[in-house]
């Protein structure tokens, strides 16, 4: 992973994925970015940077600098802005959390991953060619596959129904202590915590 052995010194990155603008607010594939804007929020922290096509918020928690970073390079170039954020500040994959939504997992339901395949996911595939690695972490949040169009882009751009908001609250506030117990405690300890 050339673009983080040039690394220095090293932060923690969390990047949630999701598009840029109003109209893809509170849909199912901008959980990324919600996740990231409560944990900002719980953290003291503000996105209140722009960086190579990104929203950054930066903070110390525990004696470590953090990186939160929102791409605005739309899903599929998720990447693009990453590895740019990156380099020179993430030396190790395992450094590196992306918040993502999943429609392999059931509504609610959060899985934490040491790394993996893109699982047909296009902002992971982008990050997985831009880095050259698939070892970075990864949280994925479930938002179904109870498709009411057999077009898959139409059912995660959708927002959620009326039915199914209280769960996507709930999954929203656990993914915010997935995200705290990762930084704070490492990975294997988030998955024998929140993977159930």
């Amino acid at each position: 992973m050339a673009d983080f052995e040039e690394a220095e010194g090293s932060v923690k990155m969390i990047v949630g994925l999701g598009n840029p603008g109003a109209r893809y607010r509170n849909t199912r594939h901008n959980l990324g970015f919600e996740v990231l804007d409560r944990l900002a929020g719980d953290l003291g922290a503000d996105f209140d940077r722009e960086k190579h096509e990104g929203l950054i918020a930066e903070l110390t928690h525990r004696d470590r600098k953090v990186l939160l970073v929102k791409p605005l390079t739309y899903m599929n170039r998720s990447g693009d802005c990453v590895v740019k954020l990156a380099r020179n500040k993430v030396h190790d994959p395992a450094d590196l959390l992306v918040v993502v939504d999943d429609v392999n997992l059931p509504l609610g339901k959060l899985r934490m991953r040491a790394g993996g395949s893109a699982g047909g996911h296009n902002g992971l595939k982008s990050l997985i060619e831009r880095t050259g690695s698939k070892d970075f972490h990864r949280l994925r949040l479930g938002v179904g596959d109870d498709r009411r169009s057999p077009d898959l882009a139409d059912h995660v751009l959708a927002r959620f129904r009326p039915d199914e908001r209280e769960a996507v609250a709930d999954m929203t506030s656990r993914a915010v202590q997935a995200v705290r117990c990762w930084l704070e405690e490492g990975v294997e300890k988030t998955m024998d915590r929140f993977n159930r």
